[in-house]
């Protein structure tokens, strides 16, 4: 009766935990972080190489760009809509906005604060972040503008764009004051962080690895 008494309680447990989980829940577990440093980003060609493959690419897709060039670490995913990870150790921040904004000109082009950059593109948004675990590292993240109109979080965006340009970027009359009311309830993403996924909250993620080229 002791044993049915206990397989009894976990089976509740179990049941409690899994209706109390976050929308940004992780596939790989909550407790396993990824950490993004220049040893663990696959091996690159050189600068130099991958400068004139993007100089000489055929795409006029930031997307496509970044992804035949750079190695996939990452993905977050909330319902169907994706950012996807990805790094460098070949570029400095500057040095890699300077190539991008050159090979495909961005609409808007935040300036660089805290370590980071963010360049806005139809349909996509590229945020440039030196690695918080590791300064010798570039994290690139790629996010659709759906995922940025439903996920980001307001205050991270102000710091680098007005709200008036975000609405008509993102064609949601007032979306800050929208998003902020929204954020209240925790459902709030402040860009990739590696270990963290991003702040206040870790988004729901599916590792797909890979170097350059590696897939949607």
């Amino acid at each position: 009766m002791k044993k049915w008494s206990v397989l009894i309680g976990l089976v509740i447990i179990m049941i409690i935990a899994t209706g109390c989980s976050s929308p940004f829940s992780n596939e790989r577990g909550m407790s396993e972080d990824i950490e993004i440093t220049a040893d663990n980003i696959p091996e690159e060609p050189t600068k130099e190489e991958i400068i004139n493959k993007i100089k000489n690419n055929t795409s006029n897709d930031i997307d496509d760009i970044i992804e035949a060039n750079f190695a996939l670490m990452d993905v977050v995913t909330v319902d169907s809509n994706e950012a996807e990870i990805y790094a460098t150790k070949r570029f400095e921040l500057s040095e890699l906005s300077s190539v991008l904004s050159s090979t495909i000109e961005p609409d808007k082009m935040s300036e660089v604060k805290d370590d980071q950059q963010i360049l806005i593109y139809p349909n996509y948004f590229v945020t440039l972040k030196v690695s918080p675990d590791d300064n010798d590292a570039l994290i690139i993240e790629v996010a659709g503008d759906e995922f940025v109109r439903r996920n980001y979080s307001p205050s991270f965006l102000s710091t680098y764009f007005a709200f008036r340009l975000l609405d008509d970027v993102l064609d949601v009359d007032d979306w800050g004051k929208r998003r902020t009311r929204e954020c209240k309830s925790g459902s709030c993403y402040g860009g990739y962080t590696g270990g963290g996924y991003g702040t206040p909250y870790r988004g729901d993620t599916s590792f797909r690895g890979g170097g350059p080229g590696a897939g949607k």
